[in-house]
This record gives structure tokens, C-alpha cells and sequence, in this order.
């Protein structure tokens, strides 16, 4: 291969960007709304505790459209799934844009949502199609860029646009983005990276009777749960355990933004190279800040090179997983949605036990010591996980064979 054909193969396809766009409208969906609730509250006229469902409505389609959306489409062609799911995308925030009343706005939340865990997840398959093989992890990182940086940019582009112009500018200005990521998405993303050549296969299901599977998405959630365990309360932590003011807390998180996007382009980078190592530096990596961060709360300086840790190691095995689980799963869709299902799943379940240490008492570092301890069972599952898989095949008789696949 010559110097041109080698820059020819590296060069980014355009499909990616296009998708990185749709991932960076889907993200800011995510995000934006926790800049907006007292406005969304005060003119919807419903307390902020009712318009946080805006939030948890949101969070719980995300993992309900994952499996059903992308089971429900295995047959057809990946393209056009990916152009119908950013269509319902931008009629959701559409609805919340126009809605009349709070129930039609968390209508257009849940529509919105719907899209979320199938875009990821299919559109991860998309993404690695359009590059050689050993650049697959790097794909899924461009795409994933999207989300990462809408992480970074999400609250203070919602508090911007919506002090400016009211929180309704801020779901048309998403509309808007949507509509430019279906146009670029139905030009870019060539029909041959969405074809579907295992159409006679079943609906997925076959994708979960590997014990590779289901043991990466269990270091998918504890990994993501002890992470956004600790990055809920976060706010509390920095303001009463280290001393920021509330209006720090706006520049801190777009730190640990800035951490995310990192870890999302080193970990991609990395994971082709060797991805089951890089999957288990990265959760050691975040077990040990967050640790770290227990300790050293107190300190101004140590929490804003923790917690932009915290982004670095918390990002940098999401590509590898994604790609890890697709392909214990024969690259079946259905697995890759699973994956951003199981993480959606982590992040509750890390919420839920966060605040439970808060409430026993245990002070506002506390989700960090928990965030640790779940990180680190999510590391030992992965460590097993990645063992097994490099065991060298044994007799039919040995019972090691069963941890390969599920009868």
C-alpha cells in the first residue's frame, strides 16, 4: 500500500460524522434537561419534583426502546432503521417543543428516548462496517464523540438558550440538529454499511447464549453504575465536602466533560489494540479514582484532576465494551442495545445505592467509596471474563466448555 492509499484508508468516513451528529443531538436530549427543570416547571406550571420525571421518564424509555426497537427491526436494513429512529427522534422533541401541557411534553421526552439505546446500539454496528477491522473500536468512538461532547456542552447550551429565548428555543434548536443528522445520515452512511446479511437468523435471541454476553454486560452496568453513582451526587460532594459554590459546579462538570471526551478517542485507540486490556486498565483506573477521590474531597485542586479522571477512565472502555459484547454476540444488534440498556440499568442501580449511603448518614463522599466498591466488582468480572475467553479450548467433557456458550 502506498503513503496515499494509506491516508485514504485512515481518512474519516463521512457516515461517521454523520452519525457522531445524531449521537450528538441524542446526547444533548440526554443532558439539556437538567439545565431547563425550573423553567420547564414554572411554565408548564407543575412542581420541580414532577418535572424531574422529564428526567427519569427519559432514562426508563432508554433501556425499554433498546430491546424492543432493535428487536423489532433485526430484519430490516440497518440504514433505514437508523433514518426511522432519528425521525422519531425529532418528532419527540418536536412534541416537547409545542407541548400544550406537561403530559404531552413527557410524551415527547418518552418518543424521544425511544431512539436512544437503538442508535447506539445499531448504529455501532453501522459504524464499524465503514473501517477496516482493526480499526473497529476507533469507529465506534468517533460515533460516540457525539454524545461526549454533547456531555461537555449539554447543560450550559440549554441554560444559554433557554435564559435567551425560553426553554422551548432549546427542543426546536434540537429539532433542528435532529433534522440535519437524518438529511446527513440518509446521504453519508453508505446502503452497503447497513445491509443485513443474517436476515434468516432469529431476533437476537441466540445473541445472549454466550456466557461472554452476559459477563461483559454485568462489567457494562456495575462499570457505568459505580460511575454515575458517585457522578450523581457529585454536586453535593463538591459543594459541601470541598467548597465550591453552586456556580462552580457548572465549570467543574464541563471538566469532567472534557475528561469524557478523551477517554472516549484514548479508549477506542487503545481497545484495537488490545481491547480486553484496555477494558481492565480502564475499570481498575476508575475504581482507583474514585477512591482517590473519597479520600482527597477536601481539596480543591485534587477534585478537579479527580474528577476529570473520573471522565477519562470512566469513557475510555466504552467503545471496547460495545464492540466486545457484538462480538461475542456473532454481531448481532440486539446485544449492542443490550449493552446500552445494561448501562442505563447501571446507572440506576448506582444512583439508588449512592443514596442510600447518604441517607444512612455516611456523608457526601460516601457515593464515591460505593461508586468504588461497585467498579471493583464490575473490574473482577471483567478480569474472569477476559481469562476465560483466552483460555485455549478443552475436551467436550471439560466443564470450562460451559462458560463459552449456554445450551
Amino acid at each position: 500500500m502506498n503513503i496515499r492509499q494509506d491516508r485514504n484508508a485512515r481518512r474519516m468516513p463521512a457516515g461517521l460524522v454523520a452519525l457522531a451528529l445524531g449521537g450528538f443531538g441524542i446526547g444533548l436530549t440526554e443532558f439539556v434537561i437538567a439545565g431547563l427543570l425550573p423553567q420547564v416547571s414554572r411554565g408548564l406550571d407543575v412542581s420541580e419534583a414532577t418535572a424531574g420525571w422529564l428526567i427519569s421518564g427519559y432514562a426508563l424509555s432508554v433501556a425499554i426502546g433498546a430491546i424492543l426497537l432493535t428487536a423489532a427491526t433485526t430484519r430490516v436494513h440497518r440504514k433505514a432503521v437508523l433514518v426511522g429512529l432519528v425521525a422519531l427522534f425529532v418528532l419527540g422533541n418536536l412534541l416537547s417543543a409545542v407541548a400544550p401541557s406537561y403530559g404531552v411534553a413527557l410524551l415527547g421526552r418518552v418518543v424521544a428516548a425511544l431512539c436512544h439505546g437503538s442508535f447506539f446500539g445499531i448504529g455501532s454496528l453501522v459504524a464499524r462496517r465503514m473501517v477496516p477491522p482493526e480499526r473497529a473500536s476507533q469507529a465506534v468512538a468517533v460515533m460516540f464523540a457525539g454524545l461526549t461532547i454533547a456531555n461537555v456542552l449539554g447543560v450550559p447550551f440549554g441554560a444559554l438558550v433557554g435564559e435567551r429565548w425560553g426553554w422551548r428555543a432549546t427542543f426546536w434548536a434540537i429539532t433542528g440538529i435532529g433534522v440535519l443528522a437524518l438529511a446527513a445520515i440518509a446521504v453519508w452512511v453508505p446502503a452497503w454499511a447497513g445491509a443485513v446479511h443474517e436476515a434468516h437468523r432469529p431476533a437476537g435471541g441466540h445473541a445472549f447464549r454466550s456466557w461472554q454476553v452476559w459477563l461483559t454486560l454485568a462489567a457494562t452496568a456495575l462499570g457505568y453504575g459505580g460511575m454515575f453513582g458517585a457522578f450523581s451526587y457529585i454536586a453535593y460532594t463538591f459543594t459541601e465536602v470541598t467548597g465550591f459554590t453552586p456556580a462552580d459546579v457548572a465549570w467543574l462538570l464541563v471538566v469532567y466533560g472534557s475528561g469524557l471526551v478523551i477517554g472516549n478517542v484514548a479508549g477506542g485507540r487503545a481497545a484495537d489494540r488490545d481491547r480486553d486490556r484496555t477494558l481492565i486498565v480502564s475499570l481498575a483506573g476508575l475504581a482507583a479514582t474514585l477512591a482517590a477521590f473519597g479520600l482527597l474531597a477536601d481539596g480543591r485542586v485534587a477534585s478537579v484532576v479527580l474528577v476529570f479522571l473520573m471522565g477519562v477512565f470512566g469513557f475510555a472502555g466504552v467503545p471496547g465494551m460495545i464492540t466486545r459484547v457484538t462480538d461475542a454476540a456473532d454481531g448481532a444488534p440486539l446485544a449492542a442495545s443490550a449493552n446500552v440498556a445494561a448501562s442505563n440499568v447501571g446507572n440506576a442501580l448506582g444512583a439508588w445505592l449512592g443514596g442510600l449511603a447518604i441517607s444512612a448518614g455516611l456523608g457526601y463522599t460516601a457515593p464515591l467509596y460505593v461508586g468504588a466498591a461497585v467498579v471493583a466488582l464490575g473490574l473482577a468480572v471483567m478480569v474472569v471474563t477476559a481469562r476465560i475467553a483466552s483460555s485455549p479450548p478443552v475436551g467436550p467433557d471439560q466443564a470450562s466448555v460451559s462458560l463459552r456458550r449456554l445450551p
